[in-house]
């Protein structure tokens, strides 16, 4: 190779490759390399125009500066150093490596046995050595001007109290509206759009939150079989946003443009990040970048260093406890909070993050980094606090600060309306913020992150629908997703035009719902809940790139147009009642009343419950009063199958607003009618809200 390209010494940080208005610094660590070789391609990006060795080694980081080379270069690296598999070594610098700070990448990933480090299909598997050259299957790094204009971009800085996330697919959202132009459906572009900004606002949404935005391939394995990665937890670039959601013609800066029109409207954005892992999967996987640079030092190896410890089942686990893998993540999280004006970040399988091996440990070199860092202290932090690893759920463990998915609120709040025995009292505690899990070390009841359905499960259409998963599409003969989905499908598996049945779906859908927005904590929708959208029965729906995962904005019929407007009603009534979101946990004792805020709990009968009543496996109703000094809110449940006539407190009895009422379909903000009698009348599988105003 030609090395006509000026190089010069230039510094070990920034890491990455930096323009800085004259010329570029490359750096990339490595502690265990003995050469780095930059590679600059065409615009193509197919012919490698240079081969220059990196000229410096300070402090584990291989540099130089290149005052000829412009943002726009198309550039990899080739990465030298002993291939010793029972060692943890996999150098091989036939394997063109892309940049771990690239700041955008071109072109997507062919799948080739060339980008394997090992000859696939030899007798010796992963202990061989393949030299064939992968730069023809390879995405290649770009040199980017990060700069931008923002203007005056303000971020909402919305109060977890006030803070209703909706978990949205940046295609998914998109790639069925027929408003837009072809070339944006499907993009970060298309998300802005005015118009599909308006019905998060219309909705009541302070915050979306993006399901993997990061650069990721789709698994070889699934594009064999005609599918992709649609989610996305398969991350290889963690500072480059996915080149697929990129409109034609446009840069990487399209996804600041996302982030200003939705601060516009008062919308901040979470970022779902995957740190845990990495795209490379276990030791038969792809030599893409971070194994072939150091991968001794940016994976967590097993007792034989052949293997991977691992702890998230794909395949591999990230070693946050190096420093300067640690590093690498916190400069990533920066970039996005700062260069992108991100609100905040969902991080996936989270208890990895705080592992040492086998053991969770909440004061982890990763939380406590986290937590003393100036730019990260203002974001906003969610957990999903669990993994496939040994000790991995850790709901309600993680340290203050953070919020967390607390998925034992959706299979608490499904299995009581779904009829099932001896709920009452877990749901008792939901209601209330999780307290038994959450109130320790000052945490507050928005920490725990309330939701029925997420994307991994049943939609809530679903829920109401399938009694069980129908996952055939996925091509894994319906074995791949859990079968503890806590459903029911009303009478009929699956579409119906049975009237009755779909009455009965829809006030089990309101009844969910409005469960969710009377909870203690912060509510999390998933996208087209609201419009009635249907996986099918698929709880795994993590390849399909299709209609099956696609928000519909055409064609919604009159039950999912109802249940729209009743969910914006829902949000509405949680935003203007403060004791819907309180700041701190409320008790059942008066004695523990924070200025005169405290809840009762009744039976029907209008008597407080007893520990007898509470213990009763066959116990489905409950009333449940917050009050406050000015105002008070009764919160009645009834998941029997028969009506239930509810007893209001005499001392209480002044004059009841119904502002919501799953059973006949009432959600009004100012309440429709008054209950002016001692008794109010909940119809079956029905929750209903009443407020008094002193």
């Amino acid at each position: 190779m030609k090395t006509d390209s000026r190089v010069l010494s230039g510094m070990p940080y920034p890491l990455g490759a930096h323009w800085d208005g004259s010329g570029v610094n490359f750096a990339l660590f490595s502690a265990n390399a003995t050469r780095v070789e930059l590679c600059l391609f065409d615009r193509s990006g197919r012919r490698e125009l240079e081969r220059i060795a990196l000229p410096e080694y300070t402090d584990e980081v291989w540099h130089g500066y290149f005052p000829d080379v412009r943002p726009g270069q198309f550039y990899g690296y080739r990465v030298h150093g002993p291939y010793e598999p029972q060692a943890g070594h996999r150098f091989n610098p036939n394997k063109l490596l892309l940049d771990p700070y690239a700041l955008q990448l071109n072109g997507d990933m062919r799948w080739h046995d060339s980008a394997f480090g090992y000859r696939v299909g030899s007798n010796r598997e992963d202990l061989s050595f393949d030299r064939r050259d992968s730069a023809f299957v390879m995405p290649k790094c770009v040199v980017v001007d990060p700069a931008v204009t923002w203007g005056a971009d303000r971020q909402p800085c919305t109060g977890w109290a006030q803070t209703v996330i909706y978990e949205a697919h940046v295609k998914g959202m998109t790639a069925l509206d027929e408003r837009l132009p072809p070339q944006l459906r499907g993009t970060f572009a298309g998300l802005a759009d005015p118009r599909v900004v308006d019905h998060l606002v219309k909705l009541g949404i302070t915050a979306v939150e993006l399901m993997p935005i990061q650069s990721f391939f789709d698994d070889r394995h699934l594009i064999q079989r005609g599918l992709t990665n649609y989610w996305g937890y398969n991350t290889i670039g963690f500072f480059a946003p996915a080149a697929r959601y990129i409109s034609p013609g446009s840069d990487i800066h399209e996804f600041k443009l996302l982030v200003r029109r939705l601060h516009e409207a008062g919308i901040e954005v979470i970022m779902d990040v995957v740190y845990n892992h990495t795209a490379e999967g276990n030791h038969m996987g792809p030599t893409l970048s971070f194994r072939g640079i150091d991968n001794a030092s940016y994976y967590v190896l097993g007792d034989d260093p052949r293997y991977y410890f691992d702890t998230t089942g794909c395949g591999n686990n990230v070693n946050l406890r190096h420093s300067r893998v640690l590093q690498m993540v916190m400069d990533s999280l920066r970039y996005w909070a700062d260069d992108c004006h991100v609100d905040g970040f969902r991080f996936d399988l989270a208890s990895t993050l705080g592992r040492d091996r086998s053991t969770f440990d909440h004061h982890a070199v990763f939380f406590e980094a986290v937590r003393q860092d100036p730019v990260l202290q203002r974001v906003k932090l969610i957990a999903e606090p669990w993994d496939t690893g040994p000790d991995g759920y850790q709901v309600g463990n993680f340290p203050p600060g953070w919020a967390e998915w607390n998925d034992s609120y959706r299979d608490t709040n499904r299995a009581f309306w779904k009829g099932d025995e001896s709920r009452l009292p877990d749901l008792a505690s939901k209601l209330l913020g999780s307290s038994d899990r959450f109130d320790k070390r000052g945490r507050r009841p928005w920490a725990t992150v309330n939701f029925v359905t997420a994307h991994d499960g049943f939609t809530l259409a679903d829920v109401v629908s399938f009694n069980e998963k129908h996952n055939e599409a996925n091509g894994e003969e319906n074995r791949d997703g859990h079968s503890n989905n806590l459903s029911w499908n009303c009478g009929v598996e699956g579409p119906t035009e049975d009237a009755g049945v779909l009455d009965l779906r829809d006030r089990m859908r309101r009844s969910l719902a409005a469960t969710l927005l009377v909870s203690q904590g912060t509510p999390m929708i998933l996208m087209g809940d609201e419009i009635g959208r249907s996986q099918s029965g698929n709880n795994n729906s993590y390849c399909q790139d299709n209609e099956m995962n696609w928000f519909r904005w055409s064609g919604i019929g009159d039950r999912d147009g109802a249940f729209k407007e009743y969910l914006a009603a829902l949000i509405r009534i949680r935003r203007s009642r403060p004791l819907l979101r309180q700041p701190y946990y409320l008790h059942a004792d008066a004695a523990r009343a924070t200025d005169l805020l405290y809840v009762k709990w009744l039976r029907p009968d209008g008597e407080e419950i007893t520990t007898a009543d509470w213990q009763q496996p066959d116990t489905r109703c409950v009333g449940m009063l917050l009050r406050g000094s000015k105002e008070q809110l009764m919160v009645l449940l009834n998941a029997h199958h028969q009506d239930v006539q509810f007893r209001l407190a005499e001392s209480l009895a002044e004059a009841w607003t119904v502002l919501v009422d799953t059973g006949v379909g009432i959600a009004s903000e100012r309440g429709v009618e008054a209950a002016q009698q001692d008794t109010y009348l909940l119809g079956a599988r029905s929750l209903g809200l009443l407020e008094s105003r002193s």
